[in-house]
């Protein structure tokens, strides 16, 4: 009897149930998970899961730090086994924290499940000792220490108590709770601020919460309050995080005014995708982290005093993940086999074996001669700092007589005559058998046409009618012998009798690819067609290819430059197959250039290189170069840059992108010009940044005026984002007043400031001031590279009162129902009936102008209108009211219309009801009789609509077939509009129009 074994080498969570006629070895579905455990625990037992699925069913055992726990052989009051789930009953820290695993055994083979810890947390309390108060200016920072006490597991969640428990405090701009340390940071302290704190430790795994003695806070006074800088206290440290899991930076300062956090990634200009800043900017969160979010990042902090920033790096890496495993296997006996597993992992993972359970090996296992002792459960262990993962197998060695019962030779086969005809002979059979073949009764033995195959297959060449005959293969080895017989037949080739031909064409056109052939008529035929070795889908490429029927002539429609390329007949049979080839080439625009990338990088210009595409049948006259910013609006905003040399000819492959701006981040694409027109343009290379340089623009419109209590206001138009040529950019504005000789200056960081309020109680006007005050007042850019221009030095005015005059001439004309302008010499408005004068709506007119449009006001509505003089000091004296009225809105019903025509054809009746609009709802008058004569046949469309003073209404329309069309006069509303126009001028939409 033979002896079978088989090798399974198969990953636990893909192997598909096996007939339970057939034996298995343990395949795991459950397997134990780590637990932390806690002595407050209202469960007085651990209970670890440990289920497998084999055929004879396993039994189960488990091990704690590689020692067996003798669950059969000693009673114990601690463990005990349901199934294959462990339980541990009231248990202690010393006697049962571990690792631990769980052992699934049948006859096949044993295997281990992953490891699972078992800890017991815990979470110990504060110290009883009073904690000293924190004393501080009002403006400065403040610190309080949690000082967490020890606890397992290390993550827990901080928060601070203000008082009185449960009130907790919330974080905000100025004040920050750091999930590191447990410190509560203020960046600047108020008044409001004072109070008693306590740090509150939560420890989520274990559901237990402790919390600190009060720590008091003192705030003193300071007046008056100073300002302090920047300054980072809470920097994140260098930072390994896991691949696809969320990693969290935090970043504070104190400062006064509290600091504004601005995060950035190192050598880009974003940050990743996945990358959330919250808690005002001190909290960075990168979720679902991939490997080129590793990088360095910078946290920098930023107030009116100070810059100040930090930087440090984040590493990322990844638990182990199969790339190649182990499968089911089934090997002879004797043969050689070899065992290989890979896995990706960040360190590289180490991979050593087990062997039912125990110790094998590691790298790769090589079996040189199989023995049925080879036979057994195997387990891929790959392993590194961030986990472990097991692949389970089974290999199972066979031996038995060769038998055909799975696989005999086919009993009818058929070769085409001068072609190669392969008869299979693969039997079952272990150790490898000896073939032997006949046909009728004369052995074959191997010759130039005639060949027996190292798998036992007969090979034979140029077969022609006298191989036809009964061919039987032979397989014996010293287990036994079997054999298995089929009946060969010989057809007629195959032969291409009309091949496609090279051929060119122009984009739109068509062509036609010829193929016909000879075949045995016996057989059936296909034609298949393919472009490029892919095969032409005719089902879904309807448009531009067609087969013809009853032939494998190839219909190519509107022929494109995708359509390009090397096109291939087969004609097949179920004998055998041949094939012929003709290339199509396509005339029209040139292909998109490839490989664009940047090889140097400058302040205002980079040096490009591009590959040149294919010019598809017309020479290339010139390449175009286009650039998309990093302020682009959408993603097809391209420009065509400068570049140099200018122009760049056919042949250029490279050239120099001037005129771009610094500290700017760029991609570039290029596309090909040649007699037939511009081509499609290149992918886009990868982004670049400028290099930064010093700013040359200068903000605009520098102006200011002065205020109220010694205030003076100073404001500009702010620089575009594109002229910041730099990081840590800013502002510096001077002024001084007029006949001072030295300037003041201030600094302003932020980019977007539009304006500075400088408070000097020296300014205030005195009762014995008679004059006007002048400042100068200039503003300047500056940027990490240096400093920029200031402006043009502009005149301020500081007013000793109000306006005492008020504008006169005040006119006013309504343009529609929503709109009117007004006029004045040197706005409030509001409706005079419905309205009241403190809710009217008010706009700014600069004093430069003396008219302007109201905007968004009623329709059909009695206006008054009100003009006023203002300065930095305030609001002068109304203007003399001006009355207007709205128009009313136009009608927003279309006229109902009923057309007739005449017995003879050449007259046209329309009746229509005309709408009419008064304060309130719609109404409906009577109908309007309107009869013209028919100058020519043709199909009309007859407009209606009502016309106000304010606009045109909805129209009605009707189609009629006519003679001719002339319309007489009548009144509607103030007026109404008929439009008519034949089906022929449609196209053009030129109506005739009549008022009627």
């Amino acid at each position: 009897m033979a002896v079978t074994a088989l090798v399974l080498l198969v990953l636990s969570s893909s192997l598909s149930h096996t007939d339970d006629a057939t034996g298995y070895g343990p395949i795991f579905e459950e397997e134990p998970l780590d637990i932390v455990y806690t002595k407050e625990s209202p469960d007085r037992h651990i209970s670890m899961n440990c289920r497998a699925r084999a055929n004879p069913a396993p039994t189960y055992r488990w091990r704690r730090d590689n020692w067996e726990i003798k669950l059969m052989e000693l009673p114990n009051e601690h463990y005990s086994l349901v199934g294959g789930n462990l339980i541990i009953n009231n248990p202690e820290e010393k006697k049962h924290a571990g690792i631990y695993v769980c052992v699934a055994k049948n006859m096949y083979g044993t295997v281990i499940s992953k490891e699972a810890k078992v800890k017991f947390g815990y979470l110990e309390e504060f110290p009883d000792e009073e904690r000293d108060p924190v004393t501080v200016k009002e403006g400065q920072g403040a610190v309080l220490l949690c000082v967490p006490p020890k606890r397992w597991p290390a993550e827990v969640t901080f928060r601070w108590i203000y008082n009185e428990f449960p009130v907790f405090l919330h974080p905000d701009k100025r004040r920050f709770v750091s999930q590191s340390t447990g410190n509560l940071y203020i960046s600047k302290v108020e008044a409001s601020d004072a109070g008693n704190y306590s740090c509150y430790v939560f420890n989520p795994q274990i559901g237990k919460g402790v919390y600190s003695k009060f720590i008091p806070l003192i705030s003193t006074e300071e007046t008056p309050e100073k300002r302090y800088k920047a300054d980072l206290v809470v920097k994140f440290p260098d930072t390994t995080a896991m691949l696809n899991y969320n990693v969290t930076l935090e970043c504070f300062a104190l400062g006064n005014p509290a600091p504004h956090i601005v995060w950035r990634k190192i050598g880009a200009t974003d940050l990743p995708a996945s990358a959330q800043v919250s808690m005002s900017g001190a909290l960075l969160h990168l979720y679902n982290v991939q490997y080129e979010d590793s990088a360095g990042y910078e946290c920098e902090a930023i107030n009116q005093k100070w810059q100040d920033w930090h930087q440090a790096w984040l590493y990322v890496e990844a638990a182990p993940e199969w790339a190649v495993t182990i499968n089911n296997t089934q090997k002879d006996i004797g043969s050689e086999h070899t065992m290989s597993c890979v896995a990706n992992g960040k360190p590289v993972p180490y991979i050593r074996w087990l062997k039912d359970g125990y110790s094998y090996g590691k790298g790769e296992l090589k079996f040189s001669s199989l023995t049925f002792e080879d036979s057994g459960m195997y387990q891929c262990i790959a392993e590194n700092y961030w986990g472990i993962i097991y692949a389970s197998a089974e290999l199972r060695v066979i031996a038995c007589a060769p038998t055909f019962e799975l696989n005999p030779v086919k009993k009818y086969l058929l070769g085409a005559n001068n072609g190669r005809v392969v008869i299979e002979c693969k039997p079952r059979a272990a150790p490898r058998p000896r073939f032997t073949w006949t046909k009728g009764k004369e052995v074959l033995f191997n010759n130039s046409r005639i060949s027996i195959m190292f798998d036992g297959s007969l090979e034979i060449l140029n077969a022609t009618r006298n191989d036809e005959g009964v061919y039987t293969c032979l397989a014996e080895n010293d287990r036994g012998k079997a054999n298995s017989t089929g009946t060969l037949t010989i057809t007629e080739a195959t032969q291409i009798t009309v091949a496609p031909e090279n051929t060119q064409v122009m984009v739109g056109e068509e062509v036609h690819l010829q193929c016909q052939a000879s075949f045995d008529p016996s057989l059936d035929i296909t034609f298949i067609w393919s472009l490029d070795f892919r095969v032409i889908n005719f089902y879904l490429e309807w448009k531009h290819y067609e087969r013809i029927m009853d032939s494998g002539e190839l219909k190519i429609m509107n022929v494109q430059l995708r359509h390009e390329g090397r096109y291939t007949c087969t004609a097949q049979t179920v004998v055998d197959n041949v094939t012929a080839s003709a290339d199509l080439k396509v005339k029209g625009l040139p292909a998109p250039p490839g490989g664009v990338r940047v090889e140097e990088i400058r302040d205002t210009s980079v040096k490009l290189v591009w590959n040149q595409g294919a010019d598809h049948g017309s020479p290339i006259l010139g390449y175009t170069i286009q650039t998309r910013d990093f302020y682009a609006l959408t993603e097809v905003d391209w420009k065509d840059a400068s570049t140099s040399p200018t122009p760049l000819s056919g042949r250029s492959v490279m050239a120099d992108v001037v005129d771009l701006y610094p500290w700017m981040e760029y991609e570039f694409r290029v596309y090909a010009t040649n007699g037939f027109g511009d081509g499609e343009a290149s992918i886009p290379s990868m982004k670049i940044k400028t290099w930064d340089a010093v700013p040359v623009v200068a903000p605009t419109n520098v102006g200011g005026y002065g205020g109220k209590d010694g205030e003076l206001v100073i404001t500009w138009t702010p620089v575009q984002p594109q002229y910041f040529y730099g990081k840590k950019f800013g502002y510096v504005v001077a002024f001084k007043p007029h006949d001072d000789v030295d300037w003041w200056y201030e600094t302003i960081s932020d980019p977007e400031t539009r304006r500075y309020v400088h408070r000097d109680a020296s300014f205030r006007v005195k009762s014995n001031d008679f004059q006007v005050r002048e400042f100068q007042v200039k503003v300047k850019t500056f940027n990490s590279k240096g400093d920029g221009p200031y402006s043009l030095s502009t005149t301020v005015y500081y007013p000793r009162d109000v306006p005492s005059e008020s504008p006169t001439d005040v006119y006013s004309r309504p343009v529609s129902s929503h709109e009117a302008l007004v006029w004045w010499i040197p706005v409030k408005y509001w409706r005079k009936y419905d309205d009241t004068e403190p809710g009217a709506n008010r706009i700014f007119v600069p004093a430069s102008m003396n008219q302007t449009r109201l905007e968004n006001m009623l329709p059909d509505s009695h206006y008054l209108i009100e003009v006023r003089a203002y300065n930095g000091a305030g609001v002068g004296p109304p203007s003399e009211h001006c009355e207007m009225f709205t128009k009313r809105a136009p009608p927003s019903v279309a006229p109902q219309m009923w057309r007739y025509i005449s017995y003879s054809g050449k007259w046209l009746y329309v009746m229509f009801r005309k709408t009419g609009y008064i304060t309130g709802p719609i109404y409906m008058t009577g109908w309007h009789f309107i009869d013209f004569p028919m100058p020519q046949v043709g199909d009309y469309e007859l407009e209606v609509r009502g016309r106000y003073e304010g606009g045109d209404g909805p129209i009605r329309k009707i189609r009629l077939q006519v003679s001719n069309v002339f319309s007489s006069i009548h009144h509607l509303l103030d007026s109404s509009l008929l439009t008519f126009f034949s089906k022929r001028q449609r196209e053009g939409r030129r109506a005739s129009e009549e008022k009627i």
